[in-house]
């Protein structure tokens, strides 16, 4: 049995984690913490600060916002309990406390905790490299829901980071177009976000060549494929040594 301290618990995710939990005969939820809490009716313990909670765990799952996130780090790293970092639009600071944590205990982050995107992700650090050398622009399209406040997404950033680390160059990234009236460059790599709507979330990968162009999409139609991405990351991290793991960690286990 994997027992979860839920961070985040009354957000949108961590309602959807923790009613997927509820029908898992292999993992509870142990504790809730969250700022509201005081208005929650959780059949489990629930704290508005995670210092205050006391309960035994085997991993925290976090999906919380970004001001938190130290607070979550360094109380996983002090009580040596793993934790699966969810949130994004982390700033360098606090994605530097997370380092400071994996070096006490396991952290897992991920800019996205889907399957998918990060299938998309291996199948660019085999290809993009190739692309390139043949001439191949590359641009990212990225669409989300009218109320997500950081562009562009943290899941396009991996991304971008994704090809020019394949790539192996030092490649610039272009977030608006119409701040230079000049041709395209070659060693960039465009990043474009839409806000619209109720999309959950949408990426495009283009690698454009002369005569030909190739994309690499991917789609979710709902957050429950983030909240299943965190609950594999969770069972992953239980029992793992100190040390900073990511979703392509899980892709090599697959």
């Amino acid at each position: 049995m994997t027992k979860v301290i839920m961070n985040g618990y009354l957000g949108q995710m961590g309602q959807i984690i923790t009613s997927l939990v509820d029908k898992r005969s292999d993992m509870e939820i142990v504790a809730g913490i969250d700022i509201a809490q005081s208005h929650s009716a959780a059949l489990f313990p629930t704290f508005s600060n995670i210092a205050d909670c006391d309960m035994p765990a085997d991993v925290i799952i976090d999906f919380s916002i970004a001001d938190v996130v130290s607070q979550i780090a360094d109380y996983s790293a002090k009580k040596n309990i793993p934790a699966v970092i969810c949130t994004t639009g982390l700033s360098d600071a606090v994605k530097q406390k997370i380092k400071e944590a994996s070096e006490k205990t396991a952290i897992f982050y991920s800019a996205n905790m889907s399957i998918g995107i990060n299938l998309v992700a291996n199948m660019l650090k085999r290809m993009s490299k190739l692309l390139f050398d043949e001439g191949f622009d590359i641009e990212i399209l990225e669409k989300h829901h009218n109320r997500k406040v950081d562009a562009p997404s943290g899941t396009a950033l991996l991304l971008a980071d994704t090809v020019k680390d394949a790539v192996g160059e030092d490649l610039s990234y272009m977030y608006n177009r119409s701040l230079k009236s000049e041709k395209r460059g070659r060693n960039e790599i465009g990043i474009h976000s839409v806000r619209a709507g109720t999309i959950v979330g949408y990426h495009s990968v283009i690698f454009s060549g002369r005569d030909e162009t190739i994309e690499l999409n991917h789609e979710a139609f709902s957050k429950e494929v983030f909240a299943a991405g965190a609950i594999k990351a969770a069972k992953f991290l239980k029992g793992k040594s100190a040390g900073l793991y990511d979703m392509q960690d899980i892709m090599d286990e697959l």
